[in-house]
């Protein structure tokens, strides 16, 4: 089941996915309590959360309109290659489009995860990047409301 969940409830799996088991309070982003950012939640059996992302309302140089910052989307690995990530990556598109406005989703994709948002629409925008002690980037965007 998908739902809104708090920023707090994003720690464990930031943590352990994509954190290398960073503390909790390592993991917290920028903007995460922000009034315009929203969490969600895949959650399964009793409000065990397996999968997460968070969307903050931050727009990139040289493009106009609503934009909003995909980001810290992880699935538990034991929960990974059931399409929970996808699920939850849709209602994030719907809620952005018919509920804020948002004109454009954008995130820095990991390397491992170019295919999965190739896939689900998103198109790159920038050659690859590091970022120290996680590694190889590029930012990607899918174009909404459009």
């Amino acid at each position: 089941m998908v739902r809104f969940i708090t920023a707090e409830e994003t720690l464990p799996l930031r943590s352990c996915v994509l954190r290398d088991g960073a503390p909790l309070s390592a993991c917290h982003f920028q903007g995460d309590e922000d009034e315009s950012t929203f969490h969600l939640g895949y959650t399964a059996g009793e409000n065990t959360i397996v999968c997460i992302l968070s969307c903050q309302r931050e727009s990139l140089e040289d493009y106009e309109g609503v934009g909003y910052r995909l980001r810290g989307m992880a699935t538990h690995p034991d929960w990974r290659g059931r399409g929970l990530g996808s699920d939850l990556l849709i209602v994030a598109i719907e809620h952005l489009t018919h509920a804020l406005n948002a004109d454009y989703l954008w995130c820095n994709a990991r390397r491992v995860a170019y295919g999965f948002y190739l896939h689900l629409g998103f198109d790159f925008i920038s050659e690859e990047f590091e970022i120290p002690l996680i590694g190889p980037h590029r930012v990607m965007y899918l174009g909404l409301n459009t």
